[in-house]
């Protein structure tokens, strides 16, 4: 649920730790080593947007467009069929980031500010910008600028690569894009099995009263990233019985007339499901997030 002055990430459990979703023309960076899901938030980000009416630009630095969509597409997010419509990129790899900052990007945004159709932002990664130069003050400027042009298009979500030394709260390479964010969330992953071995933190939020605590979260194909926000007990259910839990979820979305794009994601979670736990608790998130819990 979407509240008024704040734009709902689509991470589902997220917005009820920052009261209702990212302040509008924000920009937030998410920190976390490789494996963590950032391009998974990103994409979940950006695919909630577009699901909602609104508009998609992609910034990516890296990975060509084509395999951008062919990794959404394992996820169960279908990004072709946006492709050039509600859904933009810009491929930098290589390019000169200084001039691309300074010039192009304002370009852009000027030639975009005619429409009233809301843009969510992701540049995935950022860490290229971070490494075009060793020098910190040229660092910052870069990165001010681009959160600063970008913001006018809408919401900023960054991703950043982290490489922390042990007893660092963030590693010291991405202080900076940290420092000028609005909003940073640390993800971190923990190899120890089990289906929610990954935790999130929220490092700050500005103008937003968020969650202090560590929550866990898990990938789910066809729905993407869900987090626990509260402890929740977790049901003991033999697993041949765990289609009757996905087909009453189902049935009650129907009955309570939610998305189709909602109760589709239900049945790609319910032929997908490969965790010895029960789905119950992920599903209750995922309900609660569209607002159907307590109806």
């Amino acid at each position: 649920m979407e509240l008024e002055g704040r734009i709902s990430t689509g991470i589902y459990g997220l917005d009820k730790l920052i009261e209702g979703g990212f302040i509008d023309k924000s920009a937030i960076v998410i920190v976390g080593s490789s494996g963590t899901g950032k391009t998974t938030f990103v994409m979940q980000f950006i695919m909630h947007g577009i699901e909602n009416g609104e508009q998609g630009l992609y910034v990516t630095m890296e990975e060509a467009p084509k395999q951008i969509m062919k990794m959404a597409k394992r996820m169960g997010w279908d990004m072709e069929k946006h492709y050039e419509k509600e859904l933009f990129f810009i491929h930098l790899k290589g390019k000169n980031f200084k001039k691309m900052i300074e010039e192009q990007l304002p370009q852009l945004v000027k030639a975009r500010a005619d429409y009233e159709i809301k843009t969510r932002v992701v540049i995935d990664p950022m860490t290229p910008v971070i490494w075009a130069t060793p020098d910190k003050l040229a660092q910052r400027e870069l990165i001010g600028k681009l959160f600063y042009t970008l913001k006018e298009l809408g919401v900023v979500v960054a991703t950043v690569e982290e490489h922390a030394k042990p007893g660092e709260t963030v590693g010291e390479d991405v202080l900076i894009p940290v420092y000028l964010s609005d909003g940073a969330i640390h993800l971190e992953y923990y190899p120890v099995g089990g289906a929610f071995n990954r935790t999130l933190k929220i490092i700050k939020m500005r103008g937003t009263a968020h969650g202090e605590g560590v929550y866990p979260y898990m990938f789910i194909r066809g729905a993407g990233m869900v987090v626990r926000t509260t402890p929740m007990e977790r049901a003991v259910v033999e697993k041949r019985k765990y289609d009757e839990i996905f087909d009453e979820a189902i049935k009650t979305a129907e009955h309570l007339k939610a998305p189709p794009t909602m109760i589709e994601k239900l049945k790609i979670m319910k032929e997908n499901w490969t965790y010895d736990s029960s789905p119950e608790e992920a599903l209750e998130i995922i309900l609660e997030s569209y607002g159907l819990v307590g109806k």
